[in-house]
């Protein structure tokens, strides 16, 4: 389910054949889960066109967040910031956690970007979304 081309070794989440120049809402796709986004199940961007849904968000969270786990490789490239470790360590935030996607190990979420993806969810007045509480 992923466009023919990587840039920069990412995949732009999209259904194949999407037409770029009049991308749909179905033709989004989760980086993390693959589902296609749907006017229930709200999405948050990334960098590069990189997103994550609200379910792999609140199971991002959960994991990452609140059980103060590390799911993530050892070394990652975030697909939503696109920061790797190098950059991570160089603004003081080397061995930051993540949440590697069960589905696709190539998508890794960076924890700051869990974060700020809840915070702007939890803002979004079209979705009844809320982070996850212990």
């Amino acid at each position: 389910m992923r466009c023919d081309e990587p840039i920069d070794g990412n995949f732009i989440m999209h259904k194949p054949g999407t037409d770029a120049d009049s991308v749909q809402m179905e033709d989004v796709l989760c980086d993390f889960c693959h589902r296609h986004w749907t006017a229930d199940q709200p999405m948050i961007e990334g960098h590069q066109g990189s997103c994550v849904c609200g379910r792999c968000l609140t199971i991002a969270y959960i994991e990452v967040v609140l059980n103060s786990a590390d799911c993530s490789p050892e070394a990652f490239k975030c697909r939503m910031c696109l920061e790797g470790d190098a950059d991570r360590e160089a603004l003081s935030r080397a061995g930051e956690a993540g949440w590697q996607s069960p589905v696709d190990e190539g998508a890794v979420i960076c924890r700051r970007c869990i974060e700020l993806a809840a915070t702007a969810l939890e803002k979004n007045k079209d979705f009844d979304w809320k982070r996850p509480r212990q």
